[in-house]
């Protein structure tokens, strides 16, 4: 009963449960006492993914699975429905009832502090009430949290609203905002997506000003981010909000800390998805040459056309390169991703098609070289922590400016313009076997150093910044801190 003990509140996205799952895992190895609340009808999905004891947990690492004001049945939330239930704070009832009669419970150690994901304000008032500090996880890059924190100043200077759909067309997106931070040249499309609106009350666009509005209020706030890759980005922050840390790339923190536990213990199992992930994959990426497979995944939220599927399956037939594609069952809208005999005919000694795939480790994988993504930002730290260069098609949110960073400033990205079969063929031949693609890669390999450098050499920033989170803040008011 002596340990601390965090509440831990992930969004209810594959993207977003993912790496603060690892932060959840990361405060346990401190010795804190873990309840990680997931929602009811996410909860359900997990256990179809992952078998029926998915949510055990551990004596000292529970699940709770606690709803929400909407139920979305079997399938995936709807991302728009779901911002608009949170910017209306839906699950405060449920999440406070659940919080008190968790703080009144003599099972548990006392409730230390809540961490929850930056699209929520609802558990940070929960934390309020109970006296205990909060901190908020941005789990997108800095550099697409600063476009968000200047949506309002957009409206100001005139440039948002867009005056009718021709804007999307006619070359306005081209327009350079030139008074942010961090991001000289940058243009209104390299924003995140949801600035193409003609309409302030669109949900997209309301929930992203939301995120910064006075009600805000935490102790602190971290990303999953590096200080040497985001730097001027950060440096933007320290001047607008709570203390700011730096503690990724999460997935080199983790297994840092894992070197301290035996390689059976239980807390390796621990894992949530929505999908059951196909590891036969990694075998059949045993027999391939060194960095000869291109690795293809869209995410969990990003959809796409049957025209684009075909698109994208044909130009990576027609590359001729090895590749390995993740296709989740609803990545195509309204149909079964199923691809002409032709093609499958095709692309047969070629290619690979599971629906889900353990992208860490497929990453890392020797023969594995490129990389086409939409851009996430875990998707993006994971290619850095593999050394490995990305074809960038963004589709969603901040991806655009993840896409922009990779490409103007990182050397890490080319960008698709138009989803042709001649395009991706060709960006596909130019990263894996191209003069450009052999400076990517180069890059990549110098990135990832950095980034190795940021968790496992001596003097690392993130371990030290997340000892400082929990020291500082977490612990703020723990009675033996």
């Amino acid at each position: 009963m002596a340990k601390p003990h965090a509440v831990i509140v992930p969004s209810p996205a594959q993207g977003h449960t993912n790496p603060m799952l690892k932060v959840a895992k990361l405060l346990y190895q401190k010795g804190f006492y873990i309840t990680f609340v997931v929602n009811e009808y996410v909860g359900r999905l997990y256990l179809q993914a992952r078998g029926p004891n998915a949510l055990d947990g551990l004596p000292d690492f529970k699940f709770a699975a606690v709803p929400d004001g909407v139920d979305f049945g079997d399938a995936l939330p709807d991302p728009i429905l779901r911002c608009d239930q949170l910017m209306k704070d839906l699950p405060l009832p449920f999440f406070r009832r659940f919080v008190h009669e968790l703080a009144s419970s003599t099972d548990v150690p006392p409730i230390t502090c809540i961490v929850c994901d930056g699209n929520m304000k609802f558990p940070l008032k929960v934390a309020e009430e109970l006296g205990v500090p909060s901190a908020v996880f941005w789990t997108p890059s800095a550099c697409g949290m600063l476009c968000y924190a200047y949506f309002h100043k957009l409206v100001e200077k005139g440039i948002l609203p867009l005056k009718d759909e021709s804007c999307l067309t006619n070359g306005y997106l081209d327009t350079v905002i030139d008074f942010i931070p961090a991001m000289k040249g940058i243009r209104l499309r390299d924003f995140p997506n949801f600035v193409r609106t003609t309409n302030l009350e669109d949900v997209m666009f309301k929930f992203a000003i939301s995120k910064f509005d006075k009600a805000y209020k935490a102790s602190a706030l971290f990303l999953n981010t590096m200080d040497a890759l985001e730097r001027e980005a950060l440096d933007a922050f320290s001047t607008m909000f709570p203390p700011v840390y730096t503690i990724g790339p999460l997935q080199l923190l983790e297994e840092k800390q894992m070197l301290q536990i035996p390689k059976s213990s239980e807390l390796e199992n621990i894992g949530l998805t929505m999908w059951t992930e196909d590891l036969d994959c990694l075998a059949w990426l045993d027999k391939k040459e060194p960095s000869s497979v291109i690795y293809v995944n869209f995410g969990s939220v990003a959809r796409m056309t049957s025209k684009e599927l075909f698109e994208f399956g044909w130009g990576l037939a027609n590359s001729k390169q090895d590749f390995l594609w993740a296709i989740r069952p609803d990545l195509v809208l309204g149909e079964s991703a199923i691809f002409p005999p032709e093609l499958k005919t095709e692309i047969k000694e070629r290619g690979l098609l599971p629906s889900w795939t353990p992208q860490e480790k497929i990453l890392r994988h020797p023969s594995v070289g490129g990389f086409l993504t939409h851009c996430g930002w875990n998707s993006i730290l994971e290619s850095i922590v593999g050394g490995v260069p990305m074809i960038c098609w963004p589709a969603w949110a901040e991806q655009s400016t993840n896409c922009w960073y990779l490409c103007k400033h990182w050397g890490l990205g080319m960008e698709i313009n138009n989803v042709e079969r001649e395009e991706v063929a060709r960006l596909v031949r130019e990263l894996m076997v191209g003069e450009n693609g052999k400076r990517m890669k180069a890059k990549a390999k110098e990135w990832k150093k950095v980034a190795e450098d940021a968790v496992i050499a001596p003097t690392g920033s993130s371990p030290m910044n997340f000892d400082n989170l929990v020291n500082k803040v977490l612990l703020s008011k723990f009675p033996n801190n």
